[in-house]
């Protein structure tokens, strides 16, 4: 079985802050990991590759420093890791990074699933994995719970929902996005991290020429979207204490929210008051 794992290098943090001035995020001082969604995507490849002969890739796109992830990830282990940077790829919104992913993946070859996690803490925008199924040309389920069973063409998994559960049955290949209920990640070996940081560890570097792209179908220059400013929202809060007999504050308090924009619910309030 041929899988492929879509991983990303993330800040280790969910306190996203930004700089005021530029607008964009503050990374300065923290340090990067495995997006948390994604380890789970990478245990749960390692785990069918164990119950059955296989091969996991795992398939990343960021500048060099992130193939720190792809050793972990090799270090869980994955059988290779390849990473895909480039200038030409900097910029890029959930579309060009989708196409990007997707010409990688036909690069690589014939595979039978793809696994990632539902979203990443640096975006949350949880588009990445339908958008790489969708160029793809191939069935995808999300929030993946567990994958209760693999044969030859099919799949089952279960799927996370607000008020329950759903079981999915899709033909591979397929891809699945998954959520940290799936599993419980392991901690990389010692003596695979030493394999994947070795001179010929099993990690290759692929440019926009190696994946067959011009540079104005991907990053900043091939995206379909553009982020005109970004900024942290401004809190402005106001405050008066009303002093004075109860009934007359009461009164004063109930006529201020008639004219504020509470004026509907003040007078469902008002009619309960008997003063």
């Amino acid at each position: 079985m041929k899988i492929v794992v879509l991983v990303k290098q993330v800040p280790d943090t969910t306190d996203v802050r930004l700089d005021e001035k530029t607008g964009n995020l503050i990374r300065e001082g923290l340090e990067s990991i495995i997006n948390p969604d994604d380890r789970h995507a990478i245990e749960a490849a390692v785990r069918l590759k164990e119950g059955r002969s296989g091969r996991v890739t795992v398939l990343s796109m960021g500048p060099m420093q992130a193939i720190d992830v792809l050793s972990e990830s090799i270090g869980m282990g994955a059988d290779e890791g390849i990473l895909l940077s480039d200038k030409a790829f900097a910029g890029a919104d959930t579309w060009a990074t989708s196409f990007t992913l997707g010409k990688a993946i036909e690069k690589i070859g014939l595979f039978d699933l793809i696994l990632c996690g539902r979203q990443a803490i640096d975006g949350d925008t949880a588009q990445i994995g339908p958008q790489v199924a969708d160029y793809l040309r191939i069935p995808h389920v999300t929030y993946v719970c567990d994958v209760e069973e693999v044969k030859k063409k099919t799949i089952t998994a279960k799927r996370r929902l607000e008020n329950g559960y759903e079981q999915v049955r899709c033909a591979l290949p397929a891809l699945l996005t998954v959520i940290g209920e799936l599993n419980l990640p392991r901690y990389p070996t010692m003596d695979r991290l030493i394999h994947a940081c070795r001179e010929k560890a099993p990690i290759k570097v692929w440019n926009a020429a190696d994946v067959g792209v011009q540079t104005r179908q991907v990053g900043l220059e091939g995206s379909l979207t553009h982020v005109i400013k970004t900024f942290a929202p401004k809190f402005k809060r106001e405050g008066e204490i009303l002093n004075g007999d109860t009934k007359v504050v009461v009164h004063e308090l109930i006529e201020r929210l008639k004219k504020s924009e509470g004026a509907t619910a003040c007078k469902a309030f008002s009619s309960t008051c008997k003063l």
